[in-house]
């Protein structure tokens, strides 16, 4: 009789595994609520590495700092929301992302390079436009969102 480990094993043989010591690229954000331009961000960051770790910063019902006190969707429902639209595109949660739920970070310092980069990415003025606090509105406005 074959264990359920082997099976486990020779299944995910042929998938690309998320693999937590290869080379990753981080998002770290509220995704109050995931939406398309987050979207595009993850497959650039994608394509420099071929993972990416989404962090969640852990701000439901509290203030994510100046400007970001509305934050209605806790951290099962920010999940939800990202993997059900990655899926939607042929990614999968374990393979070619991660999610992490992380403290609410509203500082990141370092003291000197030690092996990372700090990039903003640049996107067309459609997905910059994508506002999150107008999905919100719109959600509300639809009874979606109380």
């Amino acid at each position: 009789m074959i264990n359920n480990e082997l099976i486990i094993v020779l299944k995910c043989r042929d998938k690309h595994m998320f693999d937590w010591k290869k080379p990753t690229v981080q998002m770290l954000g509220r995704w109050q609520p995931w939406h398309d331009g987050h979207r595009a961000l993850f497959e650039r960051c994608l394509a420099k590495t071929g993972q990416v770790i989404i962090q969640v910063r852990d701000v439901e019902g509290s203030s994510g700092g100046k400007g970001q006190d509305d934050n209605p969707f806790d951290w099962d429902a920010v999940c939800a929301n990202i993997e059900n639209d990655l899926d939607g595109y042929g990614y999968s949660r374990g393979q070619e992302y991660e999610i992490m739920l992380v403290p609410n970070i509203t500082n990141i310092s370092y003291g000197r390079g030690v092996g990372y980069v700090f990039e903003e990415e640049i996107f067309d003025n459609d997905t910059t436009s994508i506002s999150a606090t107008e999905i919100r509105k719109k959600m509300r406005n639809e009874g979606k969102l109380g």
